[in-house]
């Protein structure tokens, strides 16, 4: 199959869980395409295999079936050394926890993905430092992630997903845990994001989150059950629709 032009291509994608009569099929026989610079949205309720699907898309979990290209490359035929590589190289990770390493300051945290990709540590620490200030948590860098608020912290996970210039950032629920002032900040650095070119899928159960996207779609019991292209999605009109611009 031809996989130019797109930054994630999966085809005939199956995951399931567990054995016999008690088999589930997580996600169940998806097709998708997000082109590069675009941002796709996936809602649906909880267990509608939504998690689970941002999970193969980045090489988290094995597929059961089915092809997971990212960056015109088929990951879900690698081994796990060559998938690691990968994922450090092309998928940033936003999740919902955050999973800041406690014992790290905030520009540790986003430095450590950068070390891990083989950049030196002066490259790492001017990296972070950029991504820290462009942020707005530059006044913070030192600081703990236990003296930060549940905004700041999502902060410094969205500089770390991106402190390795990856093709892709994987969001599952980034506003799960914030409330409505840490929610609007992070939608705002979604959209400078999504202006500038940065490729997103995002899986959420937030309106305004979706709103930020090019394309939506609904996910039922494993499966794609609407796919809409939101119209008129330019960054400055979803500023306004979401309550960004003063």
């Amino acid at each position: 199959m031809n996989v130019s032009g797109a930054a994630v291509r999966v085809h005939g994608l199956v995951k399931t869980h567990g054995q016999g009569q008690s088999r589930v099929r997580a996600v169940d026989e998806v097709d998708l395409e997000v082109p590069q610079g675009q941002t796709l949205a996936v809602m649906g309720p909880s267990g509608c295999g939504k998690s689970t699907l941002l999970h193969l898309l980045g090489g988290l979990e094995r597929p059961t079936g089915g092809e997971v290209w990212v960056g015109g490359r088929r990951i879900d035929t690698l081994s796990e050394r060559a998938l690691a590589r990968l994922r450090r190289r092309a998928v940033g990770f936003v999740f919902q926890a955050f999973h800041l390493v406690e014992e790290l300051s905030a520009a540790e945290n986003v430095e450590l993905p950068a070390l891990l990709a083989g950049r030196s540590r002066r490259q790492a620490r001017r990296r972070a430092g950029a991504l820290l200030e462009r942020v707005g948590l530059a006044e913070r860098a030192r600081h703990l992630p236990s003296e930060l608020s549940g905004g700041q912290r999502q902060r410094v996970a969205i500089a770390r997903a991106l402190v390795n210039d990856p093709l892709v950032v994987l969001a599952d629920e980034p506003t799960g845990n914030l409330d409505t002032a840490a929610t609007r900040d992070v939608l705002r650095i979604f959209a400078e994001l999504r202006a500038a070119g940065q490729t997103f899928v995002i899986v959420t159960h937030d309106e305004r989150v979706a709103a930020t996207a090019d394309r939506l779609i609904s996910m039922r019991d494993g499966m794609f059950v609407d796919d809409t292209r939101l119209a008129g999605s330019s960054p400055r009109g979803l500023g306004g629709l979401i309550g960004l611009e003063d």
